[in-house]
């Protein structure tokens, strides 16, 4: 960069020295007019103009001048045509797992399936005999005590024993829900009867006697009963109201048994 402007210095030299020296022959030409002659009448010598102007000698140019300044930015080009397009980049890594979306509607169902292999056989269950509890008694004596239990003695079933005859009450031996019913002959007095559910009342019968007739009383509930809690019959009240009867040809019945015993016991965990 350097070498070219000292080169375009070298030139513009030129161009003034060979300006110079036209100007130079020009003066020398038209001295001989200018000059006349002397009061004498002698031509005076002829005056020499010189030309201070020198030029460079040799072809040594001038000391560089001082650059100047950069010029204002120019406005801007218009855009460029597209260039083609590139490769594909690499694959980014993979961003991080988005929230879960909202369920999907339910979708129609399915063609029926076929039917699976059939199951292991399972172990053996307990025998319903484990669960029995049941009763069926009779009156013997014409007339009960009032106020006391009814002492059933005439045992019709009583396999597990869970009646007890010398009290007249049955007893609890497998929690569950129970069925208890009485039938009762109803002679000579008016029968008022309540059923007992550990030293409470439960229910109550009563039967008014019509004279010159044999009656009938009768009750049946369903009770649910824990392990040691007792059910009895007794008479209500007073002895006016003691007409229960039975003979060989009239019975009295008091009668339970177990519907169904406690999950709880079916499963082992009395």
């Amino acid at each position: 960069m350097k070498l070219v402007r000292t080169l375009f210095l070298c030139l513009v030299l030129v161009v003034k020295l060979s300006y110079s020296q036209e100007e130079g022959e020009e003066v020398e030409a038209e001295a001989p007019e200018e000059h006349a002659e002397g009061p004498g009448g002698e031509a005076d010598t002829p005056s020499v103009v010189v030309d201070e102007r020198k030029p460079c000698a040799g072809w040594m140019g001038g000391v560089p001048g001082t650059p100047g300044h950069n010029g204002a930015s120019g406005r801007d080009g218009r855009d460029g045509r597209d260039g083609t397009k590139g490769d594909t980049g690499e694959p980014g890594a993979p961003g991080e797992k988005g929230d879960t979306g909202e369920p999907g509607l339910t979708g129609p169902e399915g063609p029926r399936g076929f039917p699976g292999t059939p199951g292991l056989k399972g172990d053996q269950g307990e025998s319903a005999l484990l669960y029995r509890s049941a009763f069926s008694v009779g009156l013997i004596d014409r007339t009960p005590m009032p106020n006391v239990p009814i002492k059933f003695n005439k045992i019709f079933y009583n396999g597990q024993r869970h009646y007890d005859d010398s009290t007249g009450k049955f007893r609890c031996s497998i929690p569950g829900v129970y069925y208890f019913t009485y039938h009762l002959t109803v002679y000579l007095k008016d029968v008022k009867v309540s059923l007992y559910k550990s030293d409470k009342t439960i229910m109550f019968t009563f039967d008014q006697f019509q004279e010159n007739n044999i009656d009938q009383a009768s009750g049946s509930i369903i009770l649910h009963l824990d392990t040691g809690e007792e059910v009895w019959l007794q008479v209500y009240g007073e002895e006016a109201y003691a007409g229960i009867y039975a003979d060989n040809i009239n019975d009295s019945t008091f009668s339970g048994f177990l519907l169904y015993p406690d999950m709880k016991t079916v499963n082992g965990d009395r």
